[in-house]
């Protein structure tokens, strides 16, 4: 009997054991039959709203034979576990890991080769898609990755594009970030060829997480940024499309291509703004191929505004938003990118200023490194950046706007945000700086000690709280 090597520690499943094993208050497996219109999203949703991001295994969706797990990306306390650190640490240690570059290993086998279908036998209806919101045009499949390969250059990329479904094997896809996949799909175009590409369902958050880096060289595959991140090399297996490899370790591969010269309506979709997006390439994906484990788990992104949804992509913000900042700014002690701002709008840095004007630096520096950013919120390093209500009473108490607010109109904005114009996308960007005045008094800050803190948390457990 052919023994095959195991891939769990990069696999979603071995996520799911880690989680249960280390962490088993944080995954929640529902055994209850649902509906796979909206009951998934709307369990999530709730969960948030009780301040709970736990691991969601659906074991019974009615009218289909395959659990779904969701919410595998909403917990930073895991997502930082997954890399061995705290919570505090993950955009520096994101930040880190993700500049080694680990060349990847293939593999002659998959798990995921257990079962293929193709041709006429291939339906993508049986697959338990949830429908996510009212406004949404169709079930779409949110946590399928793309893999396909440049056809000038020969290097392959990886990353989401969500993926309407519209039969049994087309979908409606959007490029919609206009970067390497974009890039990829125009140049085939131009020679009148489709693009090879096949979707990765199922992967553990690091790849989820090392699929949303932007700011490498070109000749870099984001594979090898996903190994950094497991500092080992990544398992990739070829699958029958071009050659094209992709993780050993996942639930299910849709073969296909996207088709050249070839739109169709797509859309609307529940995107992280928290609005419904009708704005898309219009692309077509079709599929002619399935493979898949024998007992395979689909996996799901919690859409709209869902921490599953927009999560890591604040994290790798931070951790490219902090990279770039250390270059001139060594005082930088910190950044953050708020779920409550879309994961992407605003950015919260911390600082240990020396000199006036350090904090306008640090806000051009970060509205140069992200697209997406549009507002910066410099604050001194007494302030807690994760703690909204620190940061409002630091603008609200150390900004003078006549002074510490400026404008940048006409900055390049997302094409998804609804307030950048419709045509240029572009809109007025601020930043703030709301760090103390340099060489003078200012009014001392309140201050509870650590040790204090400690004392009264005794003095609470005492008297009976759970802490």
């Amino acid at each position: 009997m052919v023994q095959h090597p195991p891939f769990d520690r990069q696999s979603l499943r071995g996520f799911l054991d880690f989680v249960e094993r280390e962490f088993p208050d944080d995954l929640l497996r529902i055994k209850q039959p649902v509906s796979s219109t909206f009951d998934m999203t709307s369990v999530a949703f709730e969960l948030e709203k009780m301040g709970r991001d736990p691991v969601l295994v659906f074991e019974k969706v009615e009218g289909f034979d395959m659990p779904v797990v969701t919410n595998v990306a909403a917990s930073r306390k895991l997502l930082a576990a997954c890399l061995g650190v705290e919570p505090g640490d993950l955009p520096t240690a994101f930040r880190e890991r993700c500049q080694t570059y680990i060349p990847c290993e293939t593999v002659d086998w998959a798990p995921w080769n257990e079962v293929v279908i193709e041709g006429d036998d291939v339906d993508l209806t049986k697959l338990p898609i949830p429908l996510q919101f009212s406004v949404d045009a169709a079930p779409y499949i949110t946590a399928g990755q793309i893999v396909a390969r440049d056809p000038v250059t020969g290097v392959d990329t990886t990353g989401f594009h969500r993926l309407m479904l519209k039969g049994k094997n087309r979908l409606g896809i959007s490029l919609h970030s206009r970067r390497r996949m974009y890039e990829f799909h125009r140049r085939a175009e131009e020679r009148g060829q489709a693009l090879p590409a096949a979707i990765t369902l199922g992967i553990h958050p690091l790849h989820y997480m090392g699929s949303m880096t932007y700011a490498y060289p070109p000749g870099v595959r984001k594979f090898e940024i996903i190994g950094g991140l497991f500092q080992e090399p990544y398992r990739l297996a070829r699958c029958g499309v071009q050659d094209l490899e992709v993780p050993a370790g996942a639930e299910i591969i849709i073969e296909g291509e996207i088709l050249a010269r070839v739109h169709e309506p797509e859309g609307p979709f529940g995107e992280f703004t928290g609005y419904a997006s009708y704005r898309s390439t219009q692309n077509v994906f079709v599929a002619h191929r399935v493979r898949m484990r024998r007992d395979a788990l689909y996996h799901s992104v919690v859409s709209g505004m869902a921490k599953d949804h927009i999560l890591i992509s604040c994290v790798t913000r931070e951790g490219e938003i902090l990279n770039t900042l250390r270059r001139n700014l060594p005082n930088v002690k910190a950044v953050h990118v708020p779920h409550t701002t879309c994961g992407a709008f605003m950015a919260i840095i911390s600082m240990r200023k020396t000199a006036e004007g350090e904090p306008q630096l640090a806000v051009m520096a970060a509205l140069g490194t992200e697209l997406y950013t549009k507002y910066v919120i410099v604050v001194d390093e007494d302030v807690d950046i994760f703690d909204m209500n620190d940061v409002m009473w630091a603008i609200a108490t150390r900004v003078r706007a006549e002074k510490d607010i400026f404008m940048i109109p006409n900055a390049k904005g997302a094409i998804l945000d609804p307030t950048s114009d419709p045509e240029t996308f572009t809109l007025t960007k601020m930043g703030i700086d709301a760090t103390r005045p340099t060489g003078k008094d200012f009014a001392e800050r309140l201050v509870i000690t650590e040790e204090q803190r400690g004392r009264a948390r005794d003095i609470l457990r005492a008297a009976g709280l759970p802490l």
